[in-house]
């Protein structure tokens, strides 16, 4: 393999800023999630509005950690921080809450139908994919 701190290539900086993007897309939905105002909560449709307002508090804190852990990895991925590990760990362990509360203890897939289960599945599949692509980064000499 490569010796320790060896220069990654352009496609880890490219997958690494995707990967911010995206996570700070996560973050501008959990702020606009945890600042919806009674207006906007009531333009919801009722089904989707009933989802919002029984989502417990846990759940909440689960949402929170992963964007916040998950923007947090990628920064530290830029950085070539081996500590992005840990935090990619967390960022998915928090998604994986959300996704037990959301198809088990509430009934998600009746009010916003495959659409919930298709995008839950794919931010769950991003999140595992982090874990591995800094595995491979720290393989290859790339982290530190």
């Amino acid at each position: 393999m490569s010796e320790e701190n060896s220069k990654p290539p352009k496609s880890f900086y490219w997958t690494a800023g995707i990967a911010l993007a995206w996570n700070l897309m996560g973050m501008s939905a959990y702020v606009a999630q945890v600042t919806m105002t009674p207006d906007a909560m009531s333009a919801l449709p009722e089904t989707e509005r009933m989802l919002y307002e029984n989502v417990p508090s846990w759940a909440t804190s689960a949402f929170a950690i992963a964007v916040t852990a998950g923007t947090l990895g990628c920064v530290l991925l830029l950085m070539r921080k081996a500590l992005a590990m840990p935090v990619f760990i967390a960022s998915l362990l928090g998604v994986l809450a959300q996704n037990y509360n959301s198809f088990v203890l509430m009934d998600t897939m009746s009010a916003l139908g495959a659409v919930a289960a298709i995008f839950s599945a794919a931010v769950t599949i991003i999140g595992a994919y982090l874990i591995w692509f800094t595995s491979d980064s720290k393989k290859n000499g790339w982290l530190s």
